[in-house]
């Protein structure tokens, strides 16, 4: 064994092949039970766990040291809902509201995608995760038109050294026609064997038809023992009664996620608080886009577990911690308007820092079902670790409350370390083993394709569509007949 002055390594070479890593004097955000936060120590991850948390650890010969003094050690922050694929075009919509969304994404650029470009939006999409340090991203796949699309996509994951939940739709075809096909079914077999780095969730939303065509994917999910995932109260597209309709059929359960659930009623809520559900939050894209206002002040009411999202870099990026403090600011903006609308005024606030930092490490663990592999900084848990530290920015001192500080001072650029599953993927702020030249040439054939492909023009006005009188207003999901015009009047 060696001490704290015998080790000394302290290189991205050297910390990939290291037998050991120890983050040496840090402040360490636990997130275990009673969210212990310990001041001045050490992390040390053997293999892909971590192996001890204390001061001034003995480590095993050969360790290499990250000087973890001045910054914060957290568990790896978790994204709970993001759509990769749109990350090959980042920023083009930054200007929409959700039904010019719609319409790009189901009626123009989306069907335009191939295999080629799902792979080149993973592949930047992960990396980008990694670099920002979220250790754990849900990849919201819903434009997999054929199991082409599918394999591709998953081949990007694979790539990346982050851990991902595939999650697979599309938006191009009812649920009840693309999960019953024997298409889909080896596609499954084949490559979803849902190993610690790679979980598996199906990916559609429910319209509120009263026939509930959904049934056949819901049983399909029961069938292979596999989580839904789907978008809930968005305004304009799905309210109450797609969770009336999952509700009186027996398909809400605790493994069930509702994403942004923005625009739903006190029995909607119930009923997912009912069936043991989480949400995904994904504030700034709810603020922006218009699915509804962001929902964790409504949930925290009625005791539904929340996790963190960043939705779409084609809007949002994936910095989880915009998302945290998004979320806090919306939540707390909430509360201080209901007591003003109730003359009152908010004296201590409901919801902390402390929560939302939960919100985007554990709260994501336990709604992927992982809680027992990851979200925390506890012994025997796999080693999915980052340092905040940034010896460079005045933004990085004094830390006086750590909680306060990754919430409302701390950005991706502070991100110093990252570790996943006990292998170094950034050190000292820059990503380690990445080919980003390679990214950059995928993503650069895709927008060519899509460019071409769209003509200069329609793509140019692509980025403030017009919204055409069409069905769209009343049915975003073209795959169904079924319309809902109850969110607008002619």
């Amino acid at each position: 064994m060696t001490t704290t002055a015998d080790v000394t390594t302290t290189s991205a070479t050297a910390l990939v092949n290291a037998p050991a890593v120890v983050f040496r004097g840090g402040t360490v955000l636990t997130m275990d039970d009673r969210r212990t936060v310990l001041a001045d120590v050490d992390v040390l991850v053997v293999g892909d766990r971590i192996a001890a948390v204390g001061p001034a650890l003995e480590v095993p010969e050969g360790t290499a040291e990250v000087d973890a003094g001045g910054g914060i050690v957290m568990p790896g922050m978790i994204d709970t809902h993001r759509h990769m694929w749109q990350t090959a075009v980042r920023g083009y919509g930054a200007d929409w509201t959700l039904t010019q969304y719609f319409v790009w994404n189901y009626l123009e650029h989306g069907r335009k995608f191939r295999p080629q470009d799902v792979y080149a939006g993973n592949l930047l999409s992960g990396l980008e995760a990694l670099e920002a340090g979220v250790t754990t991203s849900v990849d919201w796949s819903h434009n997999l038109h054929t199991v082409d699309h599918a394999d591709a996509a998953v081949d990007a994951l694979e790539e990346v050294p982050g851990r991902f939940v595939f999650a697979y739709g599309n938006i191009q075809a009812g649920p009840w026609e693309w999960s019953t096909t024997p298409e889909f079914r080896d596609f499954v077999e084949r490559r979803m064997k849902r190993t610690d780095m790679l979980g598996f969730q199906m990916a559609f939303d429910v319209t509120g038809d009263p026939e509930f065509p959904e049934r056949a994917a819901f049983e399909v999910a029961r069938e292979l023992d596999v989580p839904v995932t789907t978008h809930a109260g968005v305004w304009g597209a799905t309210n109450d009664d797609g969770i009336r309709l999952m509700h009186e059929h027996g398909f809400m359960t605790p493994q069930t996620v509702y994403v942004h659930a923005a625009s739903l009623s006190d029995d909607s809520y119930q009923r997912i608080a009912a069936s043991g559900g989480t949400a995904s939050v994904a504030s700034e894209s709810e603020s922006t886009c218009g699915q509804g206002y962001p929902s964790s002040w409504a949930l925290r009411r009625h005791g539904i577990p929340i996790s963190l999202s960043m939705d779409t870099s084609v809007w949002q990026s994936a910095d989880i911690f915009s998302a945290m403090r998004a979320t806090l600011s919306a939540d707390r903006a909430r509360e201080h308007h209901e007591a003003h609308a109730a003359s009152e005024t908010v004296t201590h606030l409901g919801v902390r820092a402390a929560d939302v930092v939960e919100w985007a490490t554990r709260g994501g663990a336990r709604a992927l079902g992982l809680d027992d592999q990851v979200g925390s900084i506890e012994v025997g848990k796999k080693a999915d670790v980052v340092l905040v530290k940034n010896d460079a920015s005045p933004v990085m001192f004094p830390i006086l409350n750590p909680y306060g500080h990754v919430v409302y001072q701390a950005q991706r650029g502070d991100v110093h370390t990252v570790v996943v599953d006990g292998r170094v993927v950034k050190h000292e702020h820059r990503l380690v083993g990445a080919d980003l030249a390679k990214a950059r040439r995928a993503i650069e054939e895709t927008v060519d394709h899509l460019r071409d492909s769209l003509g200069e023009e329609d793509w140019v006005a692509g980025m403030n569509p017009e919204i055409p009188e069409s069905k769209v207003l009343d049915n975003p999901y073209t795959y169904t007949s079924y319309a809902d015009s109850s969110t607008h009047s002619r």
